[in-house]
């Protein structure tokens, strides 16, 4: 079993350690010919070498060298768009490493999370389109019927467990939920690292990613990729023991009062909304 993430150092080794890997995970996806250079000698490893990065971005191959070794360097904005440049980022990926190299500290103490009352009702009144809120480390602070029927019934779930990611990759009926488990587990972990990327160090996320090491091979094996992704909304195919297999669209709206809150809200077709109402009822009477 591969060990746990070390924690070693502050926020800002938390950080460099994290911007170091992305580093690393990007210039192996490229080849000389993506970035119009020739094949040279037989490579030992895929992708691009340190110096052809460095060449690309135009700075000194030893600073290059320092950046993916996670030495606490701070690279100018000139120097992370060259880089981006460089290793042909896109838009999400350009500005996750821009979080990444952000110094700014973490603040130090944090409230418990808590879902304001009219957030609440309005997760109630979508029913039965299903819609949750998770909070800042993806923990389910509030879901309603529909959701607790479709996905699990997170008031009965422990409250150390109550988290979405925990629940996708370590939760067996999450594989039989999904129709496509494994490419919504990947997207939802990539989801998860684009916000904790915001938060080097932060010990409710850094705890939660040592945990899930520990208990998911999913996780051991996709982590080291360092897919990111952004928030957005889209189908999903779901999969019920009396509706069968349908599809729901979703959208991700941030709640003002709090921006790490996310209310999830899904709607579907008329007949699947009104069977799903059905089934709430008997299993939710209110």
């Amino acid at each position: 079993m591969s060990k746990a993430v070390p924690e070693a150092g502050g926020p800002e080794a938390a950080r460099a350690r994290e911007l170091a890997g992305f580093l690393r995970s990007r210039r192996a996806r490229l080849r000389p010919s993506d970035v119009g250079l020739p094949p040279g000698v037989r490579r030992r490893t895929p992708g691009l070498r340190r110096e052809e990065v460095a060449g690309l971005a135009a700075i000194s191959p030893t600073y290059y060298t320092f950046l993916e070794q996670g030495r606490e360097v701070r690279p100018s904005r000139q120097v992370l768009d060259a880089l981006a440049a460089a290793l042909r980022l896109d838009a999400t990926e350009r500005a996750y490493l821009y979080e990444l190299a952000d110094d700014a500290p973490e603040p130090a103490g944090r409230a418990a999370e808590t879902i304001g009352p009219e957030v609440a009702a309005l997760v109630d009144r979508l029913h039965p389109g299903p819609a949750y809120v998770t909070g800042r480390y993806w923990d389910v602070l509030a879901a309603n019927r529909a959701a607790r029927l479709l996905w699990t019934d997170w008031p009965a779930v422990p409250a150390g467990e109550r988290n979405l990611l925990w629940w996708m990759l370590t939760a067996p009926d999450a594989r039989t939920v999904f129709v496509e488990w494994e490419r919504e587990a990947a997207a939802q972990l990539a989801r998860f690292r684009s916000a904790a990327a915001r938060h080097p160090g932060d010990p409710g996320f850094t705890g939660l990613i040592a945990r899930l090491h520990a208990a998911s091979a999913e996780m051991r094996a996709w982590w080291p990729r360092h897919e990111i992704a952004p928030l957005a909304g889209g189908a999903k195919r779901l999969r019920h023991p009396v509706l069968g297999e349908f599809e729901l669209r979703h959208v991700v709206l941030q709640v003002a009062d709090d921006p790490e809150q996310k209310l999830v809200a899904f709607t579907g077709a008329a007949d699947v909304l009104e069977r799903v109402a059905g089934l709430c009822a008997a299993r939710f009477p209110e």
